[in-house]
C-alpha cells in the first residue's frame, strides 16, 4: 500500500513539473483571474491569455470544430456580435480545443463563417485545463481588469441573450 501511495504522489509531482506555464490568480474576494498561457493564433502568432488587449469586457468561448452546439452558439452570436460591440465594446475570443488532426479544420471553418473573433489554438489543452473546462462549449465572460465574473457551460437556444445581459451588466460599470 505505501508503494502504491508513494507511485501515486511522484506521478503527480512529475506531470506538475512537466504542465507549461500557467498561472491563475485569485483575488482576496475569491473572483479568479484569468491565467497566463501561451496560444497561437491562426496565422500562428504567440498570445498570451491573460494580455490579450482589449479594453472592454471579453468573452472567452472553448469550441471545437466537431462539437455542434459549439457552432450555433458561435453562429448564433456572429448574427449579434456586431451590435454587442458597439452598444457594450465587447470583444469575443475563440478558442479552439481541437488536437493536431482536426486543427486544420479550424481556419477553414472560421474563415468561411467570416467569424470577426480572435481564434487561437489551444491543441495541447493547456489554456482548457487552465480554466477549468471539462466539455464544450464552455463560455466565459472576462471583465477589463481580467476577472473572470460569469461562466456557462453547453448551449441552448437563447443562451446569448442570457450572455448579452451579463455583458451589459458589467460594461455598465
Amino acid at each position: 500500500m505505501k508503494k502504491v501511495i508513494l507511485l501515486f504522489l511522484g506521478f503527480t509531482f512529475a506531470l506538475s513539473s512537466m504542465a507549461q506555464e500557467t498561472t491563475t490568480e485569485t483575488h482576496s474576494e475569491g473572483v479568479k483571474q484569468l491565467p497566463s498561457v501561451k496560444l497561437k493564433d491562426m496565422e500562428g502568432n504567440d498570445v498570451n491569455t491573460a494580455e490579450l488587449g482589449f479594453e472592454g469586457p471579453v468573452v472567452i468561448s472553448f469550441w471545437a470544430t466537431w462539437c455542434a452546439p459549439c457552432k450555433r452558439e458561435l453562429n448564433a452570436i456572429h448574427e449579434l456580435y456586431p451590435d454587442w460591440q458597439e452598444e457594450t465594446g465587447v470583444n469575443l475570443v475563440a478558442v479552439s480545443i481541437d488536437d493536431q488532426k482536426t486543427m486544420n479544420s479550424v481556419a477553414v471553418y472560421a474563415n468561411g463563417k467570416a467569424w470577426d473573433y480572435l481564434v487561437l489554438m489551444d491543441t495541447n489543452g493547456d489554456f482548457k485545463r487552465a480554466m477549468g473546462v471539462n466539455n464544450v462549449p464552455h463560455t466565459f465572460l472576462v471583465d477589463k481588469d481580467g476577472n473572470i465574473v460569469y461562466s456557462h457551460n453547453n448551449y441552448a437556444a437563447g443562451d446569448e441573450e442570457k450572455l448579452y445581459e451579463e455583458i451589459k451588466k458589467i460594461s455598465a460599470k
